[in-house]
């Protein structure tokens, strides 16, 4: 699964200890990954860039993949989603501002530098 995702063996326990993943134990000792699991852990992923704890992934997982659990789990998710979405927007304005700054910068040097060639 390491090698499938890129995801190191150390990671991968990590998510099986904080039960993020629940791989099947054959007898030789060996994970036995099912194929979901890749998706899965491209989602761990997702949520740990994003800053989320893995207690706050496993709640998002409760109620992405129980279906006997999911009205209980709402209310936390959506509060979990609409606090890590404003997040996001603004950093979505910080790198807007910064993307505009820069643009205007490369302007102004490449003139400053066509100038001095003219």
């Amino acid at each position: 699964m390491s090698g499938r995702t890129g995801v190191s063996l150390r990671s991968l326990r990590y998510y099986e200890e904080k039960k993020l993943l629940n791989p099947v134990r054959l007898e030789n000792g060996y994970r036995d990954y099912a194929e979901s699991d890749v998706e899965r852990i491209a989602l761990i992923q997702l949520y740990f860039s994003l800053g989320l704890t893995a207690k706050e992934i496993m709640d998002f997982f409760d109620c992405l993949f129980q279906n006997g659990t999911r009205r209980e789990c709402l209310p936390n998710a959506i509060e979990v989603a609409e606090r890590k979405l404003g997040d996001i927007k603004k950093q979505i304005g910080i790198l807007r501002k910064a993307e505009s700054q820069l643009e205007e910068h490369l302007y102004e040097w490449r003139n400053a530098i066509n100038q001095q060639w003219n």
